[in-house]
């Protein structure tokens, strides 16, 4: 089929169960131009060196398409801005959650994130089917991340229809009215930052143990966040901090009911858990792809001129198996070794919530795995969430023999 389709193939819903050829008729090409002018990035040392490259933006304001700029009352986050404006709002986000300001925060989490993996499992006793999804994979990094900002927990469903509205309006499928998604993702926006805002107030009066009263009450060199970037800040972390979490523990469980034998091994050695979601990150992403990139001139990738102002989308996942890189990409090796795959992306955009999804991830296999008897896949594969963007299951039906105690 012709490579000018392969972006609309990978955005259709029928192959997000398994993108993973159409990543591979991407690598033989290497750049694809599009029929709607934007260019594909598929293989892993190109994408490398873009995402390290000041000539690419991350700011959508840059684009030459004319739906490009979203008109929003809040400002745009900071993973879609370029230095110096990111550099200043992440280095104030960070402030408060990690090094060298907070450096034992995540630690700190680490009994927490036990104690609420043990409470889901034993939830799960006595049942011989559940939703991983809805039943481990989204309370455990949700409540994590509102614990940590300090939202009220009663508090986590109507944050997570917003998400939920938010993340859609990212996706281009056909028959949808990419307007009204827009409209309605930009409206969740608004009332997600001014419920967290309005928190932050609350915060500022009477401060807790949090990150949020941390924000509020920081006097560092360079000064607090204003009212809106607070906002925006805010809605980032609370939907990054869980969003992903969610697939990657779910991608996680998936990939390894798939290889039996990686699951005995794990159960055997679990000492090889760090390596096993490293390697998930690697082999099942759950950021397939970072659709926001333009070059600010022209650029040569792999022979093709991509002009300045295209969409440039780099796709993460193909880069992670592509086989210049990887030694037998398509392996699942959970004692892989040389492991540097683009599971948090790359540069000055990294994903710096990834320790904190790492212990996530880390915690929560090692108690399922420890948990569950007898765990087989329901259904293969299962139901999946609509974006290609940020790909995982929407339900994982899981069937158990037995629910075994707490020191099974």
């Amino acid at each position: 089929m012709p490579t000018e389709t392969l972006l609309e193939r990978i955005n259709a819903y029928e192959n997000r169960a398994d993108p993973y050829p159409l990543y591979a008729e991407l690598r033989e090409h290497g750049v694809a131009q599009q029929n709607d002018g934007s260019y594909l990035v598929g293989t892993y040392h190109e994408i490398a060196a873009l995402l390290h490259d000041p000539r690419i933006s991350s700011d959508v304001r840059h684009r030459s398409t004319p739906d490009a700029v979203r008109p929003d009352a809040l400002p745009p986050s900071f993973i879609a801005l370029d230095d110096p404006e990111h550099d200043r709002l992440r280095r104030l986000a960070m402030r408060p959650f990690g090094p060298p300001h907070s450096p034992g925060r995540v630690d700190a989490l680490h009994e927490d994130i036990a104690e609420i993996a043990g409470e889901l499992t034993d939830g799960l006793r006595d049942r011989d089917r559940i939703d991983l999804v809805d039943d481990f994979a989204y309370p455990l990094p949700v409540t994590v991340i509102c614990r940590l900002l300090g939202v009220p927990r009663e508090d986590m469903p109507e944050l997570r229809g917003w998400t939920n509205t938010i993340i859609a309006s990212l996706d281009h499928s056909p028959g949808d009215d990419p307007q009204e998604k827009q409209r309605a993702g930009m409206a969740a926006r608004m009332a997600m930052g001014a419920y967290l805002g309005d928190l932050a107030d609350r915060r500022r009066a009477h401060p807790a143990d949090d990150m949020i009263s941390a924000l509020v009450h920081d006097d560092g060199p360079e000064g607090r966040l204003d009212k809106p970037e607070l906002m925006t800040t805010l809605t980032l972390l609370t939907i990054a901090g869980h969003e992903t979490t969610v697939n990657l523990i779910t991608n996680g469980m998936l990939t390894l009911l798939r290889h039996p034998e990686a699951l005995e091994r794990l159960r055997r050695e679990p000492e090889l858990m760090p390596s096993a979601v490293e390697e998930l990150l690697r082999y099942e992403p759950p950021v397939q792809m970072l659709p926001q990139r333009t070059p600010l001139t022209d650029i040569e990738v792999g022979g093709v001129t991509i002009p300045q102002g295209a969409p440039l989308f780099l796709m993460l996942a193909s880069g992670n198996r592509d086989p210049l890189r990887f030694e037998d990409p398509d392996h699942f090796d959970p004692a892989r070794r040389d492991n540097r795959h683009f599971g948090f992306g790359s540069g000055v955009h990294s994903c710096f919530g990834a320790p904190l999804a790492r212990v996530e991830t880390q915690v929560a296999l090692t108690e399922l795995l420890r948990r569950l008897d007898g765990p087989r896949l329901d259904e293969d594969p299962p139901p999946y969430r609509h974006s290609p963007i940020l790909r995982g299951p929407r339900h994982l039906p899981i069937a158990t023999d037995v629910r075994a105690g707490a020191d099974a």
